[in-house]
């Protein structure tokens, strides 16, 4: 153990007996009833010139002899607190182990720190609990050989550049704390001692934590991989609806969608069943209410087929086709849902509904008659008053039933609108009501056409002298239509042209209509019920 130098036992000297009395004080105590002696300035000057190396001495600042009394003091303390063994001679180490009461106190003297004794050369602030940066002022005893840090809860970077002042340092213990990890090729300060100096440091790569991490890696990251292939696949084939439109397969509908819109297929959602066919109400995840018909795996075995045409119609006379669910558990297509009723609901259920709103209608579905006929001549559509939806309020029309491929003859297809016209004006039903159907309807209407007119037509109409004639005109039309082995049968065309010069000339009559619609809507306003076709 190197022995204190001269002067400094000179210095302790001069205050021992001035200390004796208060050794038992606290520290802090002492540094603030002590004051420096008298002759304390020509005691520093006779130790600076026996002594330059002091380091008080070589400051290029004035002496603070204050500071540098106060030093003394805690010298004289921290002496004793490490059990040195005669702190007056000698002053070897600094020794606070397990000390976490009082290392951050004399830590916290930075005064003491940079006027350090020479004679100490070793530093041993281990399992302190000290938690802060690392206490750079511990560095200004650049004569240490030994420092010994360990088991504390240090952190952030290590002030390796203060360390090139310790040339003598050889022993460094810097274990279990939890320093940022520094870049060791960087530098040759890690070279100098060996990993036990760092151990569980943070300064250095953990290599068990390393293992550990690797090893989580290597399980980890292929579980992450399987875990996101079967969140992109739950997303595609099951759930595609989450993701944005833009990667959405168009018109394809999944089961799981459907379940989903339909709280499951729920009892609450059934609209319509029978031994072919279920009907849904359900809303689709971007809030679209739609139709959803689910069909055996035995009917309608081209469904599907017919649904890849059906998607491509766009009339607002036609009621849209969005799409369709072919699975080994479901098949179902998805239309729009009408909010309103059908035709026949209409025509039955409605105390009052007048010749312009049905011509309203009959405009309509002529119109979108054309369109199949111009753009979509291979898709035909069941012309029935049950298969006319009627939109609420506005009871716009729309054609809802399709059949793609062997379709009927342009002939065919005038009959079926002449007897669905026939039926909008007497608002009768040629199936459920006469005896031979469609034929027996044919003869009823031209046995009392036209001389029991008033018989003939349906006094909901409530027709008035300008509107007679039109309903009288319309009645003729729809025979013509049903003549189908004569030439008296018109085109469409021909069609089209006398529903729209009928409907032009209604809509003169304006004040007629506003008051057949107030009086409509005072009708609908009683809660009839309303119906979905099948």
């Amino acid at each position: 153990m190197a022995s204190i130098s001269a002067t400094f036992v000179i210095l302790l000297f001069t205050i021992s007996f001035s200390v004796s009395t208060t050794l038992s004080a606290s520290v802090i105590d002492d540094l603030k009833r002590l004051k420096p002696p008298q002759d304390f300035n020509s005691t520093i000057m006779k130790n600076c010139l026996q002594n330059p190396s002091l380091r008080y001495c070589s400051t290029s600042s004035p002496m603070d002899l204050d500071e540098i009394f106060k030093s003394t003091i805690v010298a004289s303390h921290l002496c004793n607190e490490s059990k040195n063994p005669n702190c007056v001679e000698s002053f070897p180490k600094v020794d606070l182990r397990s000390r976490p009461n009082i290392a951050p106190l004399y830590l916290s003297f930075n005064f003491f720190w940079k006027y350090c004794p020479l004679s100490i050369l070793s530093i041993d602030l281990s399992n302190t609990s000290l938690k802060s940066n690392f206490p750079i002022d511990v560095l200004h005893c650049t004569q240490i050989q030994s420092l010994d840090m360990s088991h504390n809860e240090l952190y952030g970077d290590l002030p390796i550049e203060n360390f090139s002042a310790l040339t003598n340092l050889t022993v460094l213990n810097l274990s279990y704390n939890h320093f940022s990890e520094s870049k060791i090729s960087d530098t040759l300060f890690f070279k100098k001692f060996n990993c036990s100096s760092f151990l569980h440091s943070g300064l250095i790569p953990d290599h068990k934590k390393f293992r550990i991490k690797a090893i989580v890696l290597l399980i980890g990251f292929p579980i992450f991989v399987i875990l996101k292939v079967c969140c992109l696949w739950w997303l595609c084939f099951h759930r595609p609806d989450f993701l944005p439109r833009m990667f959405r397969r168009k018109h394809r509908f999944t089961p799981a969608m459907l379940k989903a819109a339909t709280n499951g297929f729920s009892r609450n959602n059934l609209m319509w069943k029978s031994a072919s066919v279920d009907i849904y109400k359900g809303i689709l995840r971007d809030g679209i209410d739609v139709r959803i018909e689910v069909y055996s795996r035995e009917s309608h075995p081209q469904v599907i087929e017919e649904c890849k045409v059906l998607v491509q119609l766009c009339h607002k006379n036609l009621v849209n086709l969005l799409g369709w669910c072919d699975n080994r558990k479901l098949r179902a297509i998805v239309t729009e849902w009408m909010e309103g009723e059908n035709l026949e609901s209409w025509l039955l259920g409605s105390s009052f509904t007048p010749w312009n709103y049905r011509l309203r209608i009959l405009m309509g579905v002529v119109e979108g008659m054309c369109y199949l006929q111009e753009q979509w001549p291979e898709v035909g559509y069941d012309l029935r008053t049950s298969s006319i939806m009627l939109c609420n309020y506005s009871l716009d029309p729309k054609i809802s039933r399709f059949k793609v491929g062997n379709q009927s003859s342009s002939s065919r297809r005038m009959y079926r609108f002449g007897v669905f016209l026939l039926e909008m004006m007497v608002n009768r039903r040629p199936q459920e009501e006469f005896e031979r159907g469609e034929a027996g309807f044919i003869e009823y209407i031209k046995m009392h056409y036209p001389g029991n007119l008033e018989q003939l037509i349906d006094p909901k109409m409530e027709l008035t002298q300008n509107t007679v004639d039109q309903a009288k005109q319309a009645i003729s039309l729809g025979l013509m239509c049903t003549e189908v082995s004569s030439n008296r049968q018109p085109s469409l065309e021909q069609v089209f042209d006398i529903v729209s010069r009928a409907y032009q000339s209604c809509r003169v009559l304006a004040s007629h209509h506003n008051h057949y619609h107030r009086r409509f809507h005072a009708e609908r306003g009683k809660g009839h019920r309303r119906v979905q076709s099948r």
